[in-house]
């Protein structure tokens, strides 16, 4: 079966939550975000997608829709496509969960299978609910607008490394990564 899937990050969130946890909370885009929304859009699009899923959250939603209205294709929401749930850390700065936490941090990929960041999703859970949701994704040519985690999860798996490096490919707000199965 073959499938290219266009994973695209969410533009930049609102500065207010630019170094805070936003996980699955739902911060609007930035003005710089909502300004690259119409040629990101028309880019994605002339892409020729069949489809466009997105994770449902509002920093996805509204290119999704305008990518699928562009291409004349359907939108469909799928939670799975979420970022990652962490827990009592969401909306709280990087800086403070550090100076509370320690190097707790650096556990989501030194235990992947075991920490679970405030609480929440641990990184083996986040990269499991992203493969699956990839792997059900029908053939053809699908755009998926999604977050930074579930697109690490997918590029590290495509790369064959482990868990452990997930950081090394979360990509840029707004950036487009293109996977592909035959």
């Amino acid at each position: 079966m073959r499938r290219q899937v266009w994973l695209v990050r969410h533009p930049p969130v609102a500065r207010a939550w630019a170094h805070r946890c936003y996980g699955q909370s739902d911060p609007p885009l930035s003005r710089a975000g909502g300004a690259m929304l119409a040629g990101l859009a028309e880019q994605l699009a002339a892409l020729g997608p069949q489809r466009v899923v997105h994770s449902g959250w509002r920093r996805t939603a509204g290119l999704a829709r305008r990518v699928a209205q562009l291409a004349g294709c359907e939108v469909q929401v799928d939670s799975a496509w979420s970022e990652r749930h962490f827990g009592t850390w969401e909306g709280q700065g990087w800086h403070a969960i550090w100076r509370e936490t320690g190097d707790a941090m650096d556990r989501m990929m030194t235990d992947p299978h075991g920490f679970r960041p405030g609480g929440g999703e641990t990184t083996a859970e986040l990269a499991e609910r992203a493969w699956a949701a990839f792997d059900t994704l029908p053939e053809g040519d699908s755009i998926v607008v999604t977050h930074g985690g579930p697109i690490a999860a997918l590029l590290a798996r495509a790369a064959g490394t482990g868990l452990e490096s997930l950081v090394h490919f979360i990509p840029a707000a707004g950036s487009t990564s293109l996977v592909q199965t035959s």
